[in-house]
C-alpha cells in the first residue's frame, strides 16, 4: 500500500479541474487546501480516511512537470460501474483514450480495467478486481 502519490503539475487549475470528477466517480474528495510550505498543490482521499492520498502539485525543483514513460498510476474501483464512471469523466474532462473499460484476461480473468491520459500526458488505469 502506498501513503501518497504526486503528479508534477504544469497548469495545476487545468489538472485539478480535470480530477475533481474522475476521482469523484471512485468515492475520493478534495482535501482542504493546505499551505504547509511547499509548492502549490491539490490532493484527494477518501472521506474519513488519512491514507492514502492523491495529489497533483508544482515539481518541488521549480522546473516544468512531465509525463513519466512506463509511469501509470492505477486507481482501485469498487465495482465496474465506477470504473465506466471513471473512465468516461476523464473524457469528458478532456483525457485521452488509451483502453476503453473492459475485462483484461491477459492479467487476471477478474480484472476489468480503463486507461487514459490526463491533459499533462500522465497515463491512469482504473480497475476492480473480481
Amino acid at each position: 500500500m502506498f501513503s501518497h502519490i504526486i503528479l508534477g503539475a504544469r497548469d495545476l487549475a487545468a489538472l485539478a479541474a480535470f480530477y475533481d470528477p474522475v476521482l469523484a466517480a471512485l468515492g475520493l474528495q478534495r482535501m482542504p487546501d493546505e499551505d504547509d510550505g511547499g509548492p502549490a498543490g491539490v490532493g484527494w482521499q477518501l472521506p474519513g480516511q488519512r491514507l492514502p492520498q492523491f495529489f497533483v502539485q508544482l515539481p518541488f525543483n521549480g522546473q516544468p512537470a512531465s509525463a513519466g514513460n512506463g509511469t501509470q498510476v492505477s486507481f482501485l474501483a469498487a465495482s465496474r460501474e465506477q470504473v465506466d464512471a471513471a473512465w468516461a469523466a476523464a473524457l469528458a474532462a478532456g483525457g485521452v483514450d488509451e483502453g476503453a473499460p473492459g475485462v483484461r484476461p491477459r492479467y487476471a480473468a477478474d480484472y476489468y480495467g480503463a486507461y487514459c491520459r490526463d491533459p499533462e500526458g500522465n497515463k491512469l488505469c482504473v480497475v476492480c478486481w473480481g
